[in-house]
């Protein structure tokens, strides 16, 4: 079961659920940080799987998770710094896959975006991947205003890291641009911020 429940919202807002092991001719297992974990619930499930398995991961600053990835033993393991690093990786893989890849992302809502971009890219319908949040709750947010993207947002309203507008955190997500919509939150009363408050207490 994925370790945050998030509160239930508008239609575009990404829903996760645990990962699962489903039938297919070989398996694409992508995870960040602590998506480790979904990994190793994964293969406690269904010890055969990881015999047939390609997994990339994220490891960044978590360092435990290498090792635990590693003790997996799947067929194949590429573990990347950051997710730019796995990027060349995980597009050779999907442009080699044959029929019946089944894909399973693990990790941050933006990594999961970002991963999931590439495989729909790739021609992979979404119904097809399965995702599962671990991690950090913090999101990936595009100002409507300059078009730029911010990492990491904890809070609301917060700034634009390329414009410095104050924007409001919706949960209006485009999957064509794997990120979250931020809208300037004092358009009408410039000047007027709203105290600063986490998104998820």
């Amino acid at each position: 079961m994925p370790a945050f429940q998030f509160p239930k919202s508008i239609e575009s807002r990404p829903v996760y659920a645990a990962l699962a092991a489903g039938p297919g001719t070989a398996h694409l297992m992508l995870a960040s940080g602590e998506g480790v974990k979904a990994l190793c619930d994964l293969a406690e499930a269904a010890p055969d799987l990881m015999a047939g398995a390609h997994v990339i991961y994220v490891a960044g600053d978590h360092a435990a998770g290498r090792e635990r990835v590693e003790a997996l033993a799947p067929a194949q393991l590429y573990v990347a710094p950051t997710y730019l690093a796995a990027v060349p990786v995980l597009r050779k893989a999907l442009t080699d896959a044959h029929m019946g890849l089944r894909i399973y992302i693990a990790g941050t809502e933006g990594f999961i975006g970002q991963a999931m971009q590439e495989a729909v890219i790739a021609g992979f319908p979404m119904e097809a991947i399965q995702r599962e949040h671990r991690g950090s709750t913090a999101r990936r947010m595009q100002c409507v205003h300059c078009k730029g993207i911010t990492e990491d947002v904890a809070t609301d309203p917060f700034v634009c890291a390329h414009c410095g507008l104050h924007l409001y955190v919706r949960d209006h997500y485009s999957h064509r641009l794997a990120a979250f919509q931020g809208v300037r939150v004092d358009a009408e009363d410039p000047g007027l911020i709203p105290p600063v408050k986490a998104i998820y207490p």
